[in-house]
């Protein structure tokens, strides 16, 4: 009876037990409809085509405008200022009066000089008559010859005296013409820099400056690199041109956009700078409104070599990688390829692509920083009527052939 209780005991506890490492097992087991958390949705980007346009390359300087002619205005004799004839800043013509300088001494020496004249003449017209009654005298021995050759020589130094009267005369008048001081050429004028009644001393004292407004010149610096490769270019037949002397040149101020102002350049410096290495160069440019004055800042585009055909993306679609410029291209698939790509200037506000990018080729320029190359994306034009097929866009447009910012 002992042994039956025993051996029903042991089978009940291995029944327990048995059924209790089953419920354990089925807690331990995740659930049948249990899976895999589900993954992420493909990120939204925007993308945009590529458009091409007719461009020029160009580099970039700083410069300064300068005058054409620049004038310090001096007196040309010595006295007091007398009178000033014109407005502070204003605009002359030539020959215009600026100042009158104290003509009253100059007037008496020029009536001195008149009054020597006329004795000289007076002298010598006397001494014509004696060598008249001489030649008759020498021919009958009433004179001798020593008396003969007197004669004559007073005469000569009389035709000398003469001469030497109209010189003085001559100077008497640029004298008083000179207490006129007048405009050599049309410009704007700048302030007085003596009020009348001060002393005016000859070729020394400036009295205002003059400058030419139109043409204009402006000057800025090209670099060596720059420079090789522009003579290059009209070395090779690129730029048509006889020298570098006849290359076109854009300029804008610093409240414009852009390069409005259209010019040539018509000087380039015979040597490089040592300390820079830089050379001096010179564009001229026309200015009939005289918006332009000298002393301004300008922003100077030189335009390189002959307009040629290029793809251009936004700028926003580029990324950088340790120094090189990559873009997200979203292939057939839909998943986003990284593109390395040669970058040139910045046209239109779009920026040049010269390797990496081809026409129809969707560039991401929107959400690039959710982008993994080769992960797929939920790509949207950002133009859809222009950027869509049948948009009535290619995604190709036209640009002028002169750069702009």
């Amino acid at each position: 009876m002992t042994g039956f209780w025993r051996t029903l005991s042991v089978a009940l506890v291995v029944c327990i037990a048995a059924t209790g490492c089953e419920k354990m097992k089925g807690l331990m087991e995740p659930p049948a409809a249990a899976s895999a958390p589900p993954a992420p949705k493909p990120p939204e980007v925007l993308f945009t085509l590529p458009t091409t346009a007719e461009i020029t390359d160009y580099e970039d300087f700083t410069g300064r405008t300068v005058a054409r002619r620049t004038i310090d205005i001096r007196a040309r004799v010595t006295g007091y200022l007398d009178r000033i004839q014109f407005k502070d800043g204003g605009e002359v013509k030539q020959n215009d009066l600026l100042f009158e300088i104290d003509q009253r001494q100059y007037k008496t020496e020029l009536a001195r000089t008149e009054a020597a004249l006329a004795q000289a003449k007076a002298h010598l017209k006397r001494l014509e008559l004696d060598v008249e009654r001489a030649n008759k005298l020498i021919e009958s021995k009433q004179i001798s010859r020593a008396e003969f050759d007197l004669v004559n020589g007073d005469r000569a130094e009389a035709e000398a005296a003469v001469k030497v009267a109209k010189a003085n005369l001559h100077t008497a008048e640029l004298n008083v013409g000179f207490t006129q001081v007048r405009a050599p050429l049309a410009g704007q004028i700048s302030r007085t820099q003596l009020d009348p009644g001060n002393l005016v001393k000859a070729d020394d004292t400036i009295l205002t400056t003059l400058v030419t407004l139109d043409p204009i010149f402006a000057y800025f610096e090209v670099d060596e690199r720059t420079l090789l490769m522009m003579r290059r270019y009209v070395e090779q037949g690129q730029i048509k041109a006889d020298d570098e002397r006849q290359v076109p040149v854009l300029m804008g101020l610093a409240d414009e956009e852009g390069f409005p102002h259209k010019g040539t350049i018509n000087f380039v410096d015979n040597r490089l700078d040592v300390a820079t290495g830089t050379l001096q160069v010179r564009g001229i440019f026309e200015n009939p409104t005289h918006i332009l004055s000298p002393g301004l800042f300008v922003r100077v585009r030189l335009p390189i070599g002959e307009a040629y055909s290029a793809i251009l993306i936004d700028e926003r679609a580029l990324g950088t990688d340790q120094g090189q410029k990559f873009v997200f291209v979203i292939d057939e698939k839909g998943n986003a390829q990284y593109r390395r790509v040669e970058v040139g200037k910045l046209q239109n506000g779009q920026r040049v692509v010269r390797k990496g990018i081809a026409e129809g080729d969707r560039v991401v320029v929107s959400g690039l920083q959710r982008v993994r190359p080769g992960a797929p994306v939920t790509a949207k034009p950002e133009n859809p009527v222009a950027e869509m097929p049948g948009g009535g866009s290619t995604g190709v447009a036209q640009a002028e052939s002169s750069p702009q910012k």
